[in-house]
């Protein structure tokens, strides 16, 4: 039986994303095959597509680390699996619990970055460690937006042991930013957010943010985050945005607060002023997604709390450039889902 792939080949760029047949797979000892049926895209994949993240990277391969769907068939030795879950894919699969290492992190055990291939095919066969059981109040679509996104700021707001009452700034409106928002007021947190989307910020505050602050029209967004709080600051920061917006960040958060970086839109540099560091005592943690003991608690929590992500778009696998397309344009509001 064949089945559908979009591969990078030939060179780098989405004008390379080509769509192809190859023959179904088999599991073999300790696999578990699924019939993917939803990929969502990250900026890591435009990154990979482009070839910045690994410019050696050997191809044909295909791209996209995230994805969802339902076991279809188990090899002998499979017991975490049954066919017919639904499923989610890991994205640092050797990462179980516990603080990360050297080895449980390794870039080669990842999905989509250029070593294991990703997502973007009917199916796939699968190690046990590199899926999780999806939350059961999710559809496959919605399950296909967590596995970075969602436990990115998921992390980046337990790391920061974030307390009901207390305030997060959030930057822009992409998909870890909105799941942040959502995380944030499911457990009491106030929001604020910016964006250069007057509309954007009204689908925020339709998902419980408390302040919005348009930073084109408002340049000074900073004195508008410290007249909300007193003149304190923020609690906790999600810095989705890196580069030169990690000074910006420094300057709006409180004494002794957390900002989590998780983001390099702004570029793989950054420069801040060491004395505001020194006097406002605040912790700057540098982040990747999470472990999957921390997917499975964030999956009790959606379930418990009934969150579902936001998917502002999503393309069938044939319009994969143009969904990509859609993600390096910033149109997008939450995730971007391809549909298999």
């Amino acid at each position: 039986m064949k089945m559908r792939v979009i591969q990078l080949r030939d060179g780098f760029g989405l004008d390379h994303l080509e769509l192809s047949e190859q023959l179904k797979p088999t599991p073999a000892h300790e696999e578990v095959l699924v019939r993917l049926e939803a990929t969502s895209l990250n900026y890591v994949d435009l990154l990979v597509v482009k070839g910045l993240l690994n410019p050696n990277l050997s191809l044909p391969y295909i791209p996209v680390a995230d994805g969802a769907g339902m076991v279809e068939e188990v090899g002998a030795g499979v017991t975490a699996f049954a066919v017919g879950d639904k499923v989610a894919t890991t994205f640092i699969p050797d990462w179980f619990n516990g603080r990360p290492t050297t080895d449980s992190t390794d870039y080669s055990t990842r999905q989509g970055l250029g070593t294991v291939p990703g997502q973007l095919t009917d199916y796939k066969c699968f190690h046990p460690t590199q899926l999780i059981h999806s939350p059961a109040n999710l559809s496959v679509m919605e399950a296909s937006t967590l596995p970075i996104a969602g436990l990115t700021a998921w992390n980046a707001l337990h790391y920061s042991n974030l307390q009901a009452g207390e305030t997060v700034l959030l930057h822009g409106t992409g998909g870890v930013s909105i799941f942040a928002l959502q995380f944030a007021k499911a457990q009491g947190a106030n929001v604020v957010i910016t964006s250069s989307n007057d509309e954007k910020l009204k689908r925020a505050e339709k998902l419980g943010a408390d302040i919005l602050i348009n930073y084109k029209t408002t340049p000074d967004w900073k004195a508008v985050v410290h007249q909300a709080t007193d003149a304190k600051g923020v609690d906790v920061v999600v810095e989705t945005v890196g580069g030169k917006n990690l000074a910006r960040s420094l300057n709006a958060v409180r004494m002794g607060g957390h900002i989590s970086v998780v983001g390099l839109l702004e570029g793989f540099e950054a420069t801040i002023h060491m004395l505001s560091l020194l006097h406002r005592q605040a912790t700057i943690r540098g982040m990747e997604v999470g472990s999957t003991q921390d997917f499975a608690a964030m999956n009790q929590a959606i379930v418990a709390h009934d969150i579902h992500p936001a998917i502002d778009a999503k393309f069938p696998l044939e319009q994969t450039e143009a969904a990509f397309e859609y993600l390096e344009q910033g149109q997008h509001f939450g995730k971007v889902v391809i549909t298999l």
